[in-house]
Order: structure tokens, then sequence, then C-alpha cells
């Protein structure tokens, strides 16, 4: 980062000048043999520019020139105050005080507190020398190291409280993030359920206008009535038409081909397993008899569980069961695999999770009142578990 190594570079120049340049002109002048003060810019300024990606190595570093310094100066008491001094070098001041706050804001709280412990024991160190300068002048080494110590801990706790608030407005701008794409996924699977509706109602209202029409010609009823009829579907029909077809994508295709049900689940399990996943499928009850938007929505409920499979559970065997009767169709899809316990698609989903995968079933179970289950099973891998009613509840 540009701040990190600017900060850096005037850390070290500000550490060469009072090693180097005129007395007083930093507070009092860094003391120590030559070798000492050319290597002294370097320690103190350099790890700086680590402050936001190894936030302890900085602060090991410049404790490490300091402990390395002090012994040299046999000048107790002279690193840091609150703002400059004649008795303080500045360079150590914004070090210290920039590492300790990088300290709180970028290390978890376990390395942070190791930094601190880092810190007591060199503040202990340097007791015998007088201390670092941040007790306003006491003469007990305890309590220099004690209020050194303070000082430097309550710049840390800012840092720490900056990283909070930041990992708090990150959670926040994720779980947003998250819930747009979930209503986004659950507005995508009502257009599609809508136009998978519309081919359904188109369908039967083609056939009511054929038969309307057809009657009307052979004279076998009243030509007036079935003249109305047959006006009002041609209307409905292209109303329908016209109402739905701003639902799909400008590159969709719009076809004739009829949707699929479940009558097309072997050709699906097939095509699965071609791709490396062993699927069980086995269907129970006459389908034909279903309406076609609970065949469709059946279908697609069972795709998509298996295509979580696929993607999220790893080497797996995948086993479908769906069973149709007068009142209901129930659809269970489990898998055995060794993948997430949750897959990403839907983590965080139970019997009312959220994830984008589900979103698209459970509109589609919600369409006919019925209901959906989703989650970890005990033994391991994945279920979903789905119920269409087939008639209307009263």
């Amino acid at each position: 980062m540009i701040v990190d190594a600017g900060l850096g570079i005037i850390a070290a120049g500000l550490t060469a000048i009072a090693a180097w340049g005129p007395d007083d002109l930093i507070g009092t002048s860094i003391a120590g043999p030559s070798w000492l003060l050319a290597l002294l810019p370097l320690l103190i300024g350099a790890p700086i520019a680590l402050r936001r990606r190894e936030p302890l190595l900085m602060w090991t570093a410049i404790w490490a020139a300091i402990a390395l310094q002090s012994p040299f100066t046999q000048d107790p008491a002279h690193v840091l105050r609150y703002g400059p001094t004649p008795e303080t070098p500045e360079p150590f001041i914004l070090a210290l005080f920039v590492a300790a706050y990088s300290l709180g804001a970028h290390a978890s709280l376990r390395r942070g507190v190791a930094g601190l412990l880092v810190a007591a024991a060199v503040l202990a160190g340097l007791s015998h020398y007088g201390g670092l300068g941040l007790a306003f002048g006491s003469d007990t080494g305890h309590a220099v190291v004690a209020f050194s110590l303070f000082q430097l801990t309550a710049l840390w706790l800012a840092g720490v409280f900056v990283r909070t608030r930041r990992q708090s407005a990150a959670l926040a701008a994720r779980s947003a993030a998250l819930q747009r794409q979930a209503e986004q996924a659950a507005a995508a699977e009502r257009a599609r359920i809508a136009r998978e509706l519309h081919d359904i109602v188109a369908h039967h209202l083609s056939v009511v206008v054929l038969h309307a029409a057809g009657a009307r010609a052979s004279g076998g009823a009243d030509p007036q009535t079935l003249a109305e009829i047959e006006h009002s579907g041609r209307q409905a029909l292209t109303e329908t038409r016209r109402l739905f077809g701003v639902l799909r994508e400008p590159d969709e295709e719009v076809g004739r081909a009829p949707q699929p049900g479940i009558g097309e689940l072997p050709a699906l399990a097939d095509s699965l397993r071609a791709t490396g996943l062993e699927v069980s499928l086995s269907v129970d009850g006459d389908h034909a008899a279903l309406p076609p938007a609970v065949n469709v929505s059946a279908y697609r409920i069972v795709q998509e569980a298996l295509t979580n499979v696929l993607k999220h559970a790893g080497p797996a065997r995948a086993e479908v069961t769906v069973g149709c009767a007068d009142s209901e169709v129930t659809i269970e899809v489990t898998d055995d695999g060794p993948g997430s316990a949750v897959p990403p698609a839907v983590k965080g989903v139970g019997e009312a999770g959220g994830g984008q995968g589900l979103a698209g079933m459970r509109e589609r179970v919600a369409l006919f009142g019925g209901d959906l289950r989703a989650g970890p099973r005990p033994g391991g891998g994945f279920a979903v578990r789905a119920r269409l009613p087939v008639r209307e509840p009263s």
C-alpha cells in the first residue's frame, strides 16, 4: 500500500535525521555506535510498510530495534512521550504509535495480545536502563512499564475498535449482497415458472378455440354462443402471449417443444450418469394424469436437486424417489457425498433457508401450497424432500 510505504519512509527519514542530523533538531539525538545509527532508519521505518500484511511481524521488529538501541544509549526514558519533547526522539513516537494502532486494526485478537506481551517483556527489560519515556518523568521502574504499556494498549484498543467496525460493515454488505442474490434467484425462477405456465395455458386455450370453432362449423351448437367462446378464447390467448412474452429473455428461443415432466426423469438420470454421478431413480404411481404444471415442477425440482449433488457433493451416489398419488406428488432426493455438509449453493438453508438452488424449488412448491425440507443427513450427505399437492386447497 502507498500509505504504508509512505509512513515507513517518513519514520526512516525522521530516524536518520535524529541519528545523523544536528542536535535537538528532532527531540533528543539518538546515541549509539555508527553501525547501529546506520541501521536504525531501516530497522524502525521498514517494518511500518508491513503494518497491514504482517502486523505482528512489524510490531516485533520495531521492538527488537528499540531493545537493540536502548542499551547503547545508556540513557533511560527517552523513546516516547505524548508529542515531541527535548527528551524524546520523534521517530520512535511515530513508529510505536502507528505500530500499536496497526496491530489492533489489522491483526487478530490472539496475535494482538501476543504482541502486547512482547512489548511488556521489552519494557520490563528496558526498565533497567530507565524504561521508555511514557510515564511523565516517573522515577519508578514499575510505574514506567505500567504506564507505557497502558498508553500502547489504548492505541491498540482503538485499532481493535476500527477493525471490528470494518468487519461489521463488511458482513452487513455481504449479507445484503447475498439477500439480493437470493431475491434475484427467486425472481428469475418466478419468471421461468410463468413462462412454463404460459405454454401450458396457451395450449389449453388453443384447444378451447379449436373445439369451439369446430363445433360452430359443424352446426352442432348455437353458432352465436360458440362464436363468443371462440372470440373470447382467441382474445385470452392473445393477451396471455402478450403478457408473458415480456418475461422471456431476449435471446431465448420461443419454441413449441413440450415442457419436460416426470416421464423425462429417466433421460435426465442417464445424462447425469454419463458425467460420473451414480443415480438411482424410482417413480411410483401414474404421472400421466397429473396436471401439467405439477408435472413440470416435479421434474424441475429433481433436476435442480441433482445439479446441486453434481456440483457440490463430490464423488457421490444419489437416490431419487418420486411418488405420484391422487392428492399429491412426493419427491425425495438424497446423496451420500463426502463433500461439505451443506453445499455452497444452499449454505444456511434448512427448512426456511435461503440458498439460490433451493430458492427456485421453494418458489415452485409455494405455487401449489406444498412444503420443502432440505438439509444435511445425520449419516452424511444431503437430502431434499418436497410435497406438491395435486388439487387446489379448499
